[in-house]
């Protein structure tokens, strides 16, 4: 069994985690209503996708 002669240390550890950081989502505007939407994904407000619509918005 493989068994680490010495000890990591906290640097090396921090330096082996550096890329496992959270990153914000990106938003892209809405073309049709200029709401913020995530990028390739149906606008959760108008329901249009690529100048179609894709889902039925009830009106209150």
């Amino acid at each position: 069994m493989a068994v680490p002669k010495r000890k990591t240390s906290r640097s090396r550890r921090g330096m082996r985690r550096a890329h496992k950081h959270l990153e914000a989502p990106s938003f892209s505007v809405c073309p049709r209503c200029k709401s913020a939407k995530l990028p390739h994904r149906v606008c959760p407000s108008c329901g249009y996708y690529k100048s179609k619509q894709v889902l039925e918005k009830e009106s209150s």
